[in-house]
């Protein structure tokens, strides 16, 4: 399956949606701007592309000036002398370029540029992920306001079968034992109706969490793009586009120069040096009014013995070389296996669906047949409980069944790197550019250019009546 493909299908899916109500793309809309997770990343990003501007300022000349002034204040014995006491004006510039230092920058440059590279593959990770927790947090919304409307609707059914009960009771139809039945039933009704209040609470909250907003009406969610026809189609795709597994290849490469950079530190270091300074004596000196000096010349360190320094450094970036060559294998292992066990659970969800489908139809002509059974008295009102019971149970499981489907279809699409805004084709605005700002910091040589003191555009969640009162700081520790 094409990469391109599947983001066009992606991106038409998500196009539609009901006016009236919050659409799931609405809500990834609103993940990718001002979810503080993604932002903090993007700032993380940021911090590998000054990385790589770093690396590069070891390799670039330096120059130094330096101004003083001094007068003497005593002078006795051999110091003394006909010469003014000052003040003397003394100023100086160096200047260094490095020629060689071993290999140093050069492998430090590869290394931060893999690191950047890196970066860019996590943030794609932490995006696919974070639009993953939003589906799911969307999804859960939805699930849980239809388990809750099921459930109200069970405890009305009850109450009406308890009054019709004690009716029934009245006129000596039925017994006490039925009466007593209904009343447990719907008071083990009402229980669950307040665990599934609790539980639509939650995911509430967690969809403020995630997305940054209360959910208002949820519109049911497009249908997924077309999937892979097999997990080994699926994997096949995932290690080729999983950022998880690219970014761990690329840190990897960064340690293997890490490597080579220690190495460096055991080879002589050659630089080209220049300095000139210029000393006026401003007091009675004699005639002697100014003065310049001017220098050039080459400095070769040569590193003798560091008191095993450098070996030890070397086994150091060797040791964590070594450690990101395991972790990539045990990243592809794991890519493997959430790719597998997120295909596995989409079909076993759709064959829930169908089962489920069937289900709730069957179970709802047997609570009718029940029903009229019940009327004609070849049927107990404990029988008509358990209809209705395993009517509610079964709707509830087509309710969860439709929610994992979708929420797991959508970490498959994550697992082979399709899960990101490019992919979902979102419109609320420009996408990030994580090159932007590679371009502007990585090759910068003004020691003075700096960017403004970061904002946070994440969106706060709290509300009003959960605001301390005025004055009050919360506690530091």
């Amino acid at each position: 399956m094409k990469r391109h493909l599947i983001i066009g299908a992606m991106a038409a899916t998500l196009l539609g949606g009901t006016a009236s109500a919050d659409t799931l793309r609405e809500a990834l809309n609103s993940t990718y701007h001002y979810n503080p997770t993604l932002n903090a990343q993007r700032e993380t990003l940021k911090s590998n592309d000054a990385g790589v501007a770093i690396a590069k300022a070891a390799g670039r000349p330096t120059v130094i000036g330096s101004v003083g002034i001094s007068r003497d204040v005593t002078r006795s014995g051999r110091f003394d002398s006909n010469l003014g006491k000052g003040p003397n004006l003394t100023t100086g510039v160096d200047i260094a370029y490095p020629l060689f230092q071993g290999g140093t920058v050069r492998n430090n440059i590869k290394a931060s540029k893999k690191r950047d590279e890196a970066g860019r593959a996590t943030l794609r990770a932490v995006e696919g992920d974070t639009f993953v927790e939003a589906v799911a947090a969307y999804m859960d919304v939805m699930r849980d306001r239809a388990a809750l409307e099921l459930n109200q609707n069970n405890v009305r059914v009850l109450q009406t079968n308890l009054e019709a009960t004690r009716d029934r009771f009245q006129i000596g139809d039925v017994t006490r034992t039925d009466v007593a039945q209904s009343e447990a039933r719907l008071s083990l009704a009402q229980s669950r109706l307040q665990l599934a209040q609790g539980n639509l609470t939650s995911s509430e909250e967690n969809y403020r969490r995630v997305i940054g907003k209360q959910p208002d009406n949820l519109a049911p969610p497009p249908p997924l793009p077309p999937l892979p026809a097999t997990p080994d189609e699926a994997v096949r795709i995932a290690l080729v586009d999983n950022p998880d597994l690219i970014s761990i290849a690329h840190q990897a490469e960064a340690a293997g120069y890490d490597v080579n950079s220690v190495k460096g530190t055991r080879l002589p270091t050659v630089s080209v040096i220049g300095s000139g300074d210029y000393v006026d004596a401003f007091g009675n000196d004699n005639g002697l009014q100014s003065g310049t000096a001017t220098s050039i010349g080459a400095q070769v360190r040569l590193p003798v013995y560091q008191g095993g320094l450098p070996s030890a450094r070397i086994r150091q970036a060797q040791a964590i070389e070594g450690q990101f060559l395991e972790n990539r294998v045990g990243t592809e292992r794991a890519v493997i296996s959430s790719t597998r066990s997120a295909f596995a659970n989409y079909h076993a969800a759709i064959e829930a669906i169908r089962s489920g489908d069937v289900a709730v139809k069957a179970n709802e002509l047997a609570l009718e047949g029940v029903r009229a059974e019940n009327g004609v008295g070849t049927r107990t009102i404990l029988d008509v409980l358990d209809a209705e019971q395993e009517l509610l149970n079964t709707q509830v499981l087509l309710v969860t069944a439709r929610r994992d489907a979708y929420v797991a279809g959508f970490q498959l699409l994550n697992a082979m790197g399709q899960a990101e805004a490019q992919d979902l084709g979102l419109d609320g605005g420009p996408l990030y550019d994580p090159l932007g700002n590679y371009r502007r910091v990585a090759s910068d040589w003004n020691d003075w250019s700096t960017d403004p003191r970061h904002l946070p555009s994440s969106t706060r969640t709290v509300t009003p009546a959960e605001m301390p009162p005025e004055g009050v700081t919360p506690p530091t520790r």
